[in-house]
């Protein structure tokens, strides 16, 4: 493909992004840096409160326990993230360290030291009694052991698509919200995207729609579940204990399930949430947004044993959406039956802080139809 469009009708484009998320708006971005002409469509404002990259804060961390094949592509990310910093002029990216903890059998322990090993990180083997003195705001049981990697932290969640779409837009990039999509249709060097205000056309289209990319892509396998995800934010009874010179970003998994946190950021509280809340399979559409007191109450108890210090009053309270593949690794492909249909999906509770490297690959394979990236573990045919 080259650089911009032949076709000189205002409704007709190099590329269509459906879905201005984390992911979508990175990927806009990147394509109206290399020149091309973009539009991304999202049926809701950006950034929004109904999808899966909303909110302050996510967590980035280096040590990968579900697969050290992440490692290369996370450090990839946090260059980009960098990069980006240095563009936008944005603080989007504040250094805790990150604790993964579990016994010393589990997967999230071994998993994160391994990968550590495997690609030379810095990090170091603490028990309970060690991370305590280190870090006093954990209160974590004799029997769990930790890896802890000083380059984790924390990436500012809606200023980072702030800063992609403000830069897409300066690039030449157009932005669609309150814009819902109903259908579209490819041919060969052709795709018609049909929204409820109009028509538009492009060479190549890709969807990033977070818990809705089967919803646009109907003819997909059902290769993700959308999964409906609490968090908290709690009142510390000393915050400077919970503050990001003190605390690190976290992933515990424990007997009574698997949880994760955040330091302290701007009087916001101390974050907390159970991963797989209470493995609640949902509609994006029909989702109960509301937090009620038996989501407080399950969020509670994991704070309450770990981080007691930290269990004062809820201060603030959110939904998202997981979006899980069966293996909890992303989806990245072309849409079988088509030549000119990318999509990235499934990322499974784990995916924001590769927004900026996704955007990278999915612009990749719109301009080109390839990529420089190793995605093999993310192809579609797994599930075959």
């Amino acid at each position: 493909m080259g650089t911009s469009t032949d076709n000189a009708s205002p409704n007709h484009y190099d590329v269509i992004v459906l879905g201005v998320g984390g992911m979508g708006s990175a990927t806009i971005c990147e394509l109206a840096e290399r020149g091309l002409k973009v539009l991304g469509v999202d049926r809701f404002s950006i950034p929004n409160q109904m999808g899966s990259s909303h909110g302050a804060t996510r967590i980035i961390r280096m040590a990968y326990y579900q697969e050290p094949y992440y490692v290369k592509l996370v450090q990839q990310a946090y260059d980009l993230w960098r990069k980006l910093e240095e563009k936008s002029g944005e603080h989007l990216l504040a250094i805790t360290g990150s604790i993964d903890a579990g016994y010393e059998d589990s997967e999230i322990f071994l998993g994160s030291k391994r990968s550590c090993e495997e690609h030379n990180l810095p990090h170091e083997i603490l028990n309970a009694r060690q991370v305590a003195e280190k870090f006093p705001g954990y209160n974590l049981p004799d029997d769990i052991y930790s890896v802890y990697q000083p380059d984790g932290g924390v990436l500012f969640a809606e200023k980072c698509i702030d800063a992609f779409i403000r830069l897409a837009k300066e690039n030449g990039a157009e932005i669609h919200d309150h814009e819902q999509v109903l259908d579209f249709e490819s041919n060969d060097g052709s795709v018609k995207v049909i929204t409820d205000k109009g028509e538009y056309f492009a060479n190549r289209l890709v969807v990033t729609a977070g818990p809705w990319f089967l919803k646009i892509l109907k003819d997909l396998p059902k290769v993700a579940t959308p999964e409906r995800q609490v968090v908290g934010w709690f009142e510390p009874n000393d915050p400077e204990v919970f503050s990001p010179n003190h605390f690190p970003v976290f992933n515990l998994k424990v007997n009574e399930g698997h949880y994760y946190g955040f330091p302290v950021f701007d009087q916001t509280g101390f974050k907390f949430g159970k991963a797989h809340h209470l493995k609640e399979v949902v509609d994006p559409d029909n989702m109960n947004r509301d937090v009620s007191e038996a989501d407080e109450q399950l969020t509670r108890e994991g704070l309450v044993r770990f981080f007691p210090e930290a269990a004062g009053k809820l201060l603030d309270k959110a939904t998202c959406i997981y979006t899980n593949t069966p293996d909890e690794h992303f989806v990245i492909d072309l849409l079988p039956g088509t030549s000119n249909v990318y999509f990235a999906g499934g990322f499974s509770g784990h995916g924001f802080k590769f927004c900026s490297v996704i955007g990278d690959i999915m612009a990749d394979l719109a301009q080109h139809g390839s990529t420089k990236y190793d995605i093999d573990l993310f192809k579609l045919s797994r599930f075959e």
